[in-house]
């Protein structure tokens, strides 16, 4: 049942139609893999969401429907799911897919070979722990297929599920392309999905082509029949290419004032509050940082963040002394003594600990802040070596790097000191965030911050249904990564786009994905 692929591909290739159905997207820096289980960015996660669909995925507006599975059903105690897929499921070589392909797909992502990144968000499933800890066999997972449409999921803890099973890391893969070209699975021609398109090209740094796919369960609903995700570091030149019209929709806008904005693009500017938290680590596991939490508790302090969010950044980002956003399901903030301290009385707290730590004007702290190539990463990097140059007298370098380089660095913890970080949430949940700081061998965790109460209090929370108890424990777990200093908070996200006003089914949403599947081109007006 293999299809003709060069016959379909040259067939479209040829059409005008489709061509001129083509919808260019912004999508910020170069995506680092298209490995669904390698995959823990914005860039990479939003073209694996056009490319491949999981048991569950999300509409338009967010909300989780039915995807792979057409429907599923969950025991009272929360530890018991079973998932009925889609009659004939297949994938875009015109393969059948089972339920045995998510079983093989879940063991590959928690197996510790794999080195999946994400790969703890899968944890709650029966014996995923053991396996990450190489302790278990990946088959012990507690995934069975019952039959080639019916799969079985048992938990350990009692999560809500069907949040993590739209994400990445729990879609399927297809085995056989991995097993010839191994990494270079994921190139144009070898890279076999199941989500409404597929890989037609991919130019390093330039961009990345997909077209519809025509054995996608819901493809006669897809309206665009082509995408290309253009690479778009630079947010003026995305802006510029917008409004060329090179550009339909932007992965972000440049900061100017609001008002500006909204007078010269009106509709076409789309602002909607996004999950997501923007901060400067700060590598604990090296010099000036190592045992000097004066110094890092000046540094936090000594950030204008109100200056921040208005001058800078401009677009509804909320100043921030914390790491889980307001309005995070489940979430309470904790109280934070220096959040209550007026301006000036938090400038003379920096001023005190920075001495405090061994600084002055004769012996200033040398430090560099890294970030990976934005307009606005660099234009807040300067802002913030500003504010502790004239604050404290520290003497601030900048260091710009391209985003793998930067994400290499940052993970390895040898050279870096301060560095850009900050958190888009895989699911609506405070242990979504705080996780990303537990445990000294997890790869998320790049400031190296290692707290057993910490770790202590995520795992009891991990086991626990939602409610008080849960709560309690996330904020008490917040307030303690806090107190180390471990991060200079700066804002909580808003998401924000310019979109051609000729697009429909593009809805802002908290976690800000946006698949090509739901968006089409208003009759007669495709550009």
């Amino acid at each position: 049942m293999r299809l003709p692929t060069l016959v379909f591909t040259v067939l479209l290739t040829l059409s005008p139609a489709a061509s001129s159905r083509e919808l260019i997207r912004g999508n910020g820096p170069e995506p680092a893999t298209l490995d669904v289980h390698r995959c823990q960015e914005v860039a990479c996660g939003n073209l694996l969401r056009d490319l491949y669909e999981g048991l569950v995925t999300e509409g338009a507006d967010g909300a989780i429907i039915a995807g792979a599975a057409r429907s599923w059903r969950v025991s009272d105690d929360g530890r018991q799911w079973q998932f009925r897929l889609r009659d004939e499921l297949c994938w875009s070589n015109g393969e059948a897919l089972t339920a045995q392909d998510f079983v093989a797909s879940l063991r590959r992502a928690v197996t510790p070979q794999t080195a999946a990144p994400m790969a703890q968000l899968l944890r709650p499933i029966a014996n995923a722990s053991a396996i990450l800890r190489g302790e278990a066999a990946p088959e012990s997972l507690g995934v069975t297929a019952v039959d080639a449409h019916t799969l079985h999921i048992n938990l350990d803890e009692p999560v809500p599920l069907l949040d993590r099973l739209a994400l990445p890391i729990a879609m399927p893969v297809y085995l056989p392309a991995i097993a010839v070209h191994g990494v270079e699975h994921t190139r144009p021609g070898r890279l076999v999905g199941n989500g409404a398109y597929r890989l037609s090209g991919w130019t390093p740094h330039a961009s990345v082509e997909m077209e519809k796919n025509t054995f996608f369960h819901a493809a006669t609903d897809v309206a665009i029949a082509r995408v290309r995700y253009v690479v778009t570091e630079d947010a003026g030149s995305e802006l510029q290419r917008f409004l060329a019209g090179d550009v339909h929709i932007t992965e972000t806008v440049p900061p100017k004032p609001l008002p500006v904005l909204r007078a010269q693009f009106g509709e076409r500017l789309r602002i909607s509050p996004y999950v997501g938290s923007f901060w400067f680590g700060l590598n604990l596991t090296r010099e000036p940082f190592r045992d000097n939490p004066a110094l890092r508790e000046a540094l936090v302090l000594a950030v204008d963040r109100d200056i921040l969010t208005r001058h800078i950044t401009g677009l509804g980002e909320q100043p921030a002394f914390g790491i889980v956003p307001p309005g995070t399901r489940g979430h309470a903030a904790p109280v934070l003594p220096m959040a209550q301290l007026t301006p000036a009385a938090r400038v003379a707290r920096a001023r005190e600990r920075y001495a405090a730590a061994g600084y002055s004007a004769d012996r200033p702290a040398q430090l560099e802040i890294r970030y990976n190539t934005s307009t606005l990463h660099r234009k807040l990097a300067l802002a913030v070596a500003a504010m502790w140059r004239q604050t404290l007298g520290a003497q601030v370098r900048l260091r710009n790097e391209e985003w793998k380089v930067f994400v290499q660095n940052r993970r390895a913890r040898v050279i870096t000191q301060v560095f850009r970080g900050g958190w888009i949430a895989d699911v609506n949940d405070p242990l979504d965030f705080l996780a990303t700081f537990s445990g000294p061998d997890n790869p998320l965790n790049t400031t190296g911050f290692a707290d057993p109460e910490f770790d202590a209090a995520l795992t009891r929370a991990a086991l626990l249904p939602d409610g008080t108890e849960r709560t309690a424990l996330l904020t008490a777990a917040e307030a303690r990564v806090l107190s180390a200093h471990a991060v200079v908070p700066l804002y909580f996200y808003s998401s924000k786009h310019l979109v051609d006003d000729r697009l429909e089914g593009f809805a802002g949403n908290p976690l800000d994905h946006h698949a090509t599947r739901w968006m089409r081109w208003r009759d007669g007006e495709a550009p």
